[in-house]
């Protein structure tokens, strides 16, 4: 399985609760996915229940640019880690 198939099962199920939230104002017209980091503990097995919790990290300003940092935690039916990823966000003024 390919190391960026996570991001179907962990950022797949935790963005949209990030990205619907108007309190986080995300402008998707001047979103830019800038960077992306999967650490893995082992893979998944076929059939297997996930939990994917997400989580911001970071959230500033510079340059008037808003570099947003998001993590996400993945782990198996019995609390196990299975992986964990970050994602980097830079919203353009």
């Amino acid at each position: 399985m390919p190391p960026t198939y996570a991001a179907v099962y962990a950022l797949g199920m935790t963005a949209p609760q990030l990205f619907g939230d108007p309190e986080m104002k995300i402008d998707f017209g001047r979103l830019v996915h800038a960077g992306q980091e999967f650490n893995w503990e082992r893979h998944p097995e076929v059939g297997e229940s996930l939990t994917a919790q997400g989580r911001v990290v970071s959230d500033i300003e510079r340059r008037g640019m808003r570099f947003l940092t998001y993590a996400t935690d993945c782990t198996d039916s019995e609390g196990r880690p299975l992986c964990s990823s970050q994602a980097l966000f830079v919203i353009r003024p």
